[in-house]
Parts: structure tokens; C-alpha cells; sequence
């Protein structure tokens, strides 16, 4: 019979500061050989369809390689964070310039500003899961992928 493992339980603020961080290593500065730091062996990020799901870190440092790819000046800011128990919420925005493929769509060199909010679960110091709400249709309408309703 398999045990389970331990979990070391970590505060609220920890919490808040690991998410903290891997924004600032990850996903601004692009440290992607730091992410085994900040995501768990078998984090998981969900996504509106399963196709877009993202296991594991080494997928996890694909994606933001990819991102970074399309967007090469894209910065995210934290607006709010917010912890309860094992999960932080994240309200942040991200700005960039489309200047590589994203998605299938071929570089535009619009600016864009996106907001979204991420829960993401920590379990042992690490996230192990994060559920993200991106606003994907401001996103594809201020790179021209699909039309304004103007």
C-alpha cells in the first residue's frame, strides 16, 4: 500500500512570496531553469480546453519559452494577491508586443494589455496546480486576429 506523502504546511505569506517570485524569475525575467523551483514534478495549469493544459515543468518552461518567442517584451504585473490556505489568487495584467507566432497567428507588432486572474494550488512549497482566466478575446481583438464590434 502506497503511503501518502507528507505535506509541510507553509503560511499564507509564503505562499504569496513564492507566487511573488516566480513571476519575477519566470515569467518577467525569464529564468526558466528556475522553474523546478516554483512548480511541483506533477503541477498541472488548466486551461478553458484540455489541449491548451500544461503538465509537468519541463511543458511548464516550453510554454513560457513559446511566450516569450511571440511576445519578447511582455512584462506581467501583479494587481492583487490574495491567500487562503493552500491556494493564492492572482489578479495580474501582461503587455507586450506581438513580434513571433502565437497560437498559430503570425506576428502583427501590435501592443497589447491583457488582465487575468490565476488560483494557484501550493502544496510543500511548490504550486501544483493553477487554474487560469485569461480575457483570451481582448487579446486575439487587440492583435487583429478577430474583429473589434466597432
Amino acid at each position: 500500500m502506497k503511503t501518502k506523502e507528507e505535506v509541510i504546511p507553509s503560511t499564507k505569506e509564503q505562499n504569496k512570496d513564492l507566487v511573488r517570485r516566480a513571476v519575477e524569475q519566470i515569467w518577467n525575467a525569464g529564468n526558466y531553469d528556475t522553474i523546478e523551483d516554483f512548480v511541483a514534478h506533477d503541477f498541472v495549469a488548466f486551461a478553458s480546453t484540455p489541449a491548451d493544459e500544461i503538465h509537468g515543468p519541463e511543458n511548464a518552461k516550453q510554454y513560457f519559452i513559446q511566450l516569450h518567442n511571440a511576445f519578447p517584451d511582455i512584462h506581467f504585473t501583479i494587481v492583487d494577491l490574495v491567500a487562503e490556505g493552500d491556494k493564492v489568487a492572482t489578479h495580474w495584467t501582461a503587455s507586450g508586443t506581438h513580434k513571433g507566432e502565437f497560437k498559430g497567428i503570425a506576428p502583427t507588432g501590435k501592443r497589447f494589455t491583457v488582465t487575468a486572474i490565476d488560483i494557484d494550488r501550493v502544496v510543500n512549497g511548490k504550486v501544483l496546480e493553477c487554474w487560469s482566466n485569461m480575457d483570451e478575446l481582448s487579446l486575439l481583438r487587440q492583435l487583429g486576429a478577430i474583429p473589434t464590434s466597432e
